[in-house]
């Protein structure tokens, strides 16, 4: 983040449990630095989901079903930022 981030990104922030100190320090220099943070999160979304811009949660206790959740979502969300880019393409 630190490196690379800059005001106008777009973090994505990914944890099933929305506790994961690693992801939440990431969100944290992430708005320091003026990103727009979204959360993929599980459970009640944790500590996280109060600190991103957009939390999307996936109200689930089971890992497995989250973690799918959040692959299924993350498709969709490439397929739009492709077809958003290269829209000739569609």
């Amino acid at each position: 983040m630190e490196a690379h981030g800059q005001t106008g990104d777009v973090a994505l922030a990914i944890s099933t449990s929305g506790q994961s100190p690693n992801v939440l320090e990431a969100v944290r220099v992430a708005r320091e630095r003026g990103l727009v943070t979204i959360g993929l999160l599980g459970r009640d979304g944790g500590k996280l989901a109060g600190r991103v811009d957009v939390p999307v949660v996936v109200a689930s206790e089971v890992t497995a079903r989250i973690q799918e959740t959040h692959i299924a979502i993350l498709h969709v969300l490439c397929e739009r930022i492709d077809e958003a880019l290269f829209p000739e393409k569609g």
